[in-house]
C-alpha cells in the first residue's frame, strides 16, 4: 500500500496551470478507456470470459434502466425520455430475459456483493418491474448476507409506495441527485427541484431502513459562483449525508446534443471551476467528511473513507467504490461488464439491445481484451486515482515487469514535478493534496492509449476537460 505524503504544493498560480495542464482527459473509470472498446470483443467472446469465471467467485452487477421523466440539460448519462409506461414496461421485461441469457454462460450459482440501479432514473420501474427484475437476479446469484443493493434517485418522482417498493426489495444505500439548489441554476439546466422535497425523500428512506445516504453534486454548471455553490453545500450538509461525490460539469455538446441548450457564456471558466471544487472541498472538510480519491467525500467512520485510508479502495464506472469483486456483470442498454479477461458493453441503444435479447442474444456491441501491460497500466492509474500515490516498482514486480519499465514515463512526469503538479521519490509517484484536482493529468501520463489516439486524432473530441 502506497499512501499520499505531504508534499509541496504546485508552484504556478491556478491560472498558469489551467492553462497548461487543463487538456481534456479521461476521467478514468477503467484502463483502457471506452473510446478505446472495438466490435472485434463480441458476444461469443462474452460467453467464453462468463464460462470462464471461477464457480467460488464473488460478482457484482449493475442494472441500467434509460429512461427519466424529463431530460436534465447538464445530463451526459445515457438516456431518454419515457412519456408513458409502456416502453419501461418492456424494458423490463428484457432486462429480466437478459438476465437469463447471461445465467446460462456462468459456470453456476454465483456469489453477489454488491448491486447498483442506475440510469436515467432506475425508479421509473414500476413495483412489479422490480419484483421480476430483483427475482430474476436471485434466482442467478446467491446474494451474499451483506450484499449492498444500491440504487439512483430522482426525489423529485419519489413517492411513499416506491420507498416502501424499494425497502420490501432489499435496497439499503440510495443515491440521490441533488446537483444544485440554486433557482437560477436549476433553471439553466432544466431541473427543478427543493431542498424540502429531497429532505422529505431522504427522511422517508432513512425510516423505511435505508439508512447509508449518498448525494450528488456539482459545480462548473451554468450561473454557478461560489456563493451559490456554498448555499448549496450547505443545505446538503442539512441531509446529512455518509457519502457526498461532487463532479465537474462536462460540457460535450458534441457528444450530448442537449448540452447545446445551454449557453456557453453562463459557463464558469476554467479558473472558477477549480475554485468551486476547492470551496467546496473546504466546506466539507469542516464538517467532517474525509476527501475520497478525486471527487468523492464522505464520513471518516463510513467504509468508503476506511477503504480509502487502507489503501484498497476501488474504482469502476460507478466511481469510487467498496466493491472489489473481481467479476462486475453489466445489463441493459449501454451497461459495461468486467471480467479478467477485460470489458464488454452492451449495445447502447435501446431498440437494438432489445431486438438482440428478444433473439436469445448476449447484447454486446464492443469491449477490448487486457494485455498484461494494460493490467499494469490499470493498476498504477488506480492507485493514482484512488490514493494519489503509487510505487512504480511494486507495481511491476505484481504484474511480472521489470523495474524501470516506466522510464518514458517518468521523464514525461518532469515538466509536472517542476510546477508542482507531482512529486516523486525514487520509485513512488504521488499527487499533492493541493493539486488533487489535476489528479487525471497525472495519470493520463501512463495512459499510453491516449497519446497515441491523440497523435493520430489531435483534432478529435473524446473527453471533457481535466478540472
Amino acid at each position: 500500500m502506497t499512501q499520499a505524503s505531504s508534499c509541496p504544493a504546485p508552484k504556478l498560480d491556478a491560472a498558469t496551470l489551467l492553462a497548461r495542464y487543463g487538456q481534456p482527459v479521461p476521467r478514468y473509470t477503467s484502463y483502457p478507456t471506452a473510446p478505446h472498446f472495438s466490435p472485434a470483443v463480441d458476444a461469443a467472446t462474452y460467453a467464453s470470459w462468463l464460462a470462464a469465471v471461477p464457480g467460488d467467485a464473488r460478482v457484482s452487477a449493475y442494472v441500467h434502466v434509460p429512461f427519466c421523466a424529463e431530460l436534465c440539460l447538464y445530463c451526459g448519462c445515457q438516456t431518454a425520455v419515457a412519456r408513458s409506461r409502456a416502453p419501461v414496461k418492456a424494458y423490463a421485461e428484457r432486462l429480466v430475459e437478459e438476465i437469463g441469457l447471461v445465467a446460462r454462460h456462468l459456470p453456476g450459482r454465483l456469489k453477489l456483493s454488491h448491486l447498483h440501479f442506475g440510469g436515467g432514473t432506475p425508479t421509473m420501474l414500476a413495483d412489479e418491474d422490480f419484483a421480476a427484475i430483483l427475482g430474476a437476479l436471485r434466482e442467478t446469484f446467491d446474494f451474499a448476507p451483506d450484499a449492498e443493493i444500491a440504487i439512483e434517485i430522482d426525489p423529485r418522482v419519489m413517492d411513499a409506495d416506491k420507498v416502501a417498493t424499494l425497502a420490501r426489495e432489499g435496497f439499503n444505500r440510495a443515491s440521490l441527485g441533488v446537483q444544485d439548489f440554486d433557482p437560477a441554476v436549476q433553471q439553466a439546466i432544466g431541473r427543478h427541484q427543493s431542498c424540502e422535497e429531497t429532505q422529505a425523500v431522504a427522511d422517508a428512506l432513512r425510516a423505511a431502513g435505508i439508512a447509508a445516504l449518498n448525494l450528488d453534486l456539482m459545480y462548473g454548471l451554468p450561473h454557478q459562483d461560489e456563493a451559490s455553490v456554498r448555499r448549496t453545500v450547505e443545505a446538503a450538509l442539512g441531509l446529512d449525508p455518509d457519502r457526498i461525490a461532487v463532479f465537474g460539469y462536462a460540457h460535450v455538446p458534441w457528444m450530448k446534443k442537449h448540452q447545446a441548450l445551454i449557453p456557453e457564456d453562463a459557463l464558469p471558466g476554467a479558473g472558477a471551476r477549480l475554485a468551486q471544487a476547492e470551496l467546496v472541498a473546504d466546506v466539507l472538510a469542516a464538517h467532517g467528511y474525509v476527501p475520497v480519491g478525486l471527487d468523492h467525500f464522505a464520513r471518516a467512520s463510513d467504509a468508503m473513507a476506511e477503504r480509502a485510508a487502507a489503501g484498497t479502495l476501488k474504482r469502476n464506472f460507478q466511481g469510487y467504490t467498496t466493491d472489489d469483486a473481481p467479476v462486475l456483470i453489466g445489463f441493459g442498454a449501454s451497461a459495461i461488464g468486467a471480467l479478467p479477461q477485460g470489458y464488454v458493453q452492451n449495445l447502447p441503444a435501446t431498440p437494438q439491445w432489445h431486438k438482440a435479447v428478444e433473439a436469445g442474444a448476449l447484447p454486446i456491441a464492443r469491449g477490448i481484451a487486457l494485455t498484461d501491460e494494460d493490467r499494469l497500466r490499470r493498476h498504477v492509474i488506480e492507485r493514482l486515482m484512488c490514493d494519489l500515490a503509487v510505487d512504480l516498482d511494486e507495481a511491476c514486480m505484481q504484474h511480472g515487469f521489470p523495474r524501470g519499465f516506466f522510464a518514458d514515463e517518468i521523464h514525461a512526469l518532469e515538466p509536472l514535478i517542476a510546477d508542482g503538479l507531482a512529486w516523486r521519490h525514487g520509485a513512488v509517484v504521488e499527487v499533492p493534496e493541493a493539486s488533487r484536482p489535476f489528479t487525471r493529468v497525472v495519470c493520463a501520463v501512463f495512459d499510453t492509449r491516449l497519446m497515441a489516439s491523440r497523435a493520430a486524432a489531435p483534432e478529435q473530441k473524446r473527453h471533457a476537460a481535466a478540472v
